[in-house]
């Protein structure tokens, strides 16, 4: 999936809002094996803190796009679900760096000029 979304900003829209929904942590077991996790990280995080998940636009269902630590925690303790807070389409759209209408790709960081 060549779509990024700037996970700051949607801490920043999703901070004070009660958890809307509940996401079944198997169902994202798949996925998981996907995304880079630090191993060492996973045992630090909180579980009680919601997950954030988007609408993906042509798609069928929701994207975690923050809590995949929280998620491969739960998946090694046997917990079921997880809260989450569903950002709305407007939301997405405004913390999605790239991927459908605003273009394809990876967005890189200028590099600096090789040294000689």
């Amino acid at each position: 999936m060549a779509w990024q979304w700037d996970v700051s900003a949607a801490k920043k829209l999703a901070v004070g809002r009660v958890p809307d929904t509940r996401v079944e942590v198997a169902a994202w077991a798949a996925m998981a094996r996907l995304i880079g996790i630090n191993s060492d990280h996973v045992p630090n995080v909180e579980l009680d803190e919601p997950l954030i998940a988007v609408p993906v636009p042509n798609g069928e269902g929701p994207m975690i796009i923050d809590g995949w630590h929280r998620i491969c925690k739960a998946l090694r303790r046997g917990v079921p679900e997880l809260d989450a807070v569903a950002l709305t389409s407007d939301e997405e759209l405004a913390c999605r760096i790239h991927g459908g209408e605003k273009g394809y790709g990876w967005s890189r960081a200028p590099q600096p000029p090789p040294v000689r």
